[in-house]
C-alpha cells in the first residue's frame, strides 16, 4: 500500500488532506509541530484516517528545522517502507505592513513556509528518486500569484514555492516523480470565520463564485495530483480560488 506524508496535518486544510488521501487508500504519515496541543489534534486526525482501513501514524517535527525533517523522513521510510506522496502543507502567518514588519516576523514565515518545502523536497525527493516514482504537492497561495497588502513575508514564501515547484519538476521528472503546487484563495477556516461581515463581503467581491472555498475542495485537487490520473501533470500551479481576480 502506498504512503503519503503530509506536513502540518493536525488541523485545518492539512487534516482534510490527510483524511482524503486515507480515503483514497494511502497509509498516512501525519506530521505535527512538537507540542501537546498539536499532538492531541493529530491523534484525532489519525483516528479518522484509520476508519478508512489504512494505517496512520504521527510524526512530530518542526519542518523549518532540517535535522528534524531528516529524522522524520528516515522514520517514515522505516515505518512504511516507502514514501509515495509528499504534501507540503505546513504554514504560518505573521502579517503586517512592510514598514512595520520586524525581521523576526519576516524570517519566521520564510522558515516555516518556504525553507520547510526545501527541506522536505530534498529529503523525500531523494527517496522518490531511488524508488523511481512519487508525487510531490506543495501549498502555495493566491498571495504568491497576486501579492497581498500586509503579507510581504507570506507572499514571498508562497511565490517562492511556485518557482521551486517548476525547478524540482524539471530535476525529478526523468525519475517519474511529479511535482506540482496548488494556490488556494479564500478558504473557509477558523481565520475567515473570525472576520466581520463587512470584511467577508469585501473579499468576496473579488471572487467570481461569490463564496468561500471549503478545505475539502482543496483536498480534492491534491487527491488528483497524488493519483495516477495525474501521471503526466508536473510543474503546474493550480489555482483553487473560485475565479479570484479574473
Amino acid at each position: 500500500m502506498a504512503t503519503a506524508l503530509i506536513t502540518g496535518a493536525s488541523q485545518g486544510i492539512g487534516a482534510c488532506i490527510a483524511k482524503r488521501l486515507a480515503k483514497d487508500g494511502y497509509n498516512v504519515a501525519i506530521n505535527h509541530f512538537p507540542s501537546d496541543s498539536d499532538k492531541a489534534n493529530a491523534e484525532k486526525v489519525a483516528e479518522e484516517c484509520r476508519s478508512f482501513g489504512v494505517e496512520a501514524e504521527l510524526f512530530a517535527a518542526n519542518v523549518a528545522d532540517y535535522a528534524q525533517c531528516e529524522a522524520m523522513t528516515k522514520a517514515v521510510k522505516e515505518r512504511f517502507g516507502s514514501i509515495d506522496a509528499l504534501v507540503n502543507n505546513a504554514g504560518i502567518t505573521k502579517d503586517g505592513l512592510m514598514v512595520r514588519m520586524s525581521e523576526e516576523q519576516y524570517d519566521a514565515v520564510i522558515a516555516v513556509n518556504q525553507k520547510s518545502v526545501f527541506n522536505m523536497m530534498k529529503l523525500v525527493g531523494a527517496v522518490m528518486m531511488r524508488q523511481r516514482h512519487g508525487h510531490i504537492v506543495s501549498l502555495a497561495s493566491v498571495a504568491g500569484l497576486y501579492g497581498n497588502p500586509g503579507q510581504i513575508n507570506y507572499s514571498a514564501s508562497k511565490a517562492a514555492i511556485i518557482g521551486m515547484t517548476k525547478t524540482v519538476a524539471k530535476e525529478l521528472g526523468a525519475r517519474n516523480v511529479t511535482v506540482n503546487a496548488v494556490a488556494p484563495g479564500f478558504i473557509k477556516t477558523p481565520m475567515t470565520d473570525a472576520l466581520t461581515e463587512e470584511q467577508r463581503n469585501k473579499m468576496l467581491e473579488l471572487v467570481a463564485m461569490k463564496r468561500y472555498g471549503n478545505p475539502e475542495e482543496v483536498a480534492s485537487v491534491i487527491s488528483f495530483l497524488c493519483s495516477e490520473d495525474a501521471s503526466y501533470v508536473t510543474g503546474q500551479t493550480i489555482e483553487i480560488s473560485g475565479g479570484l481576480m479574473m
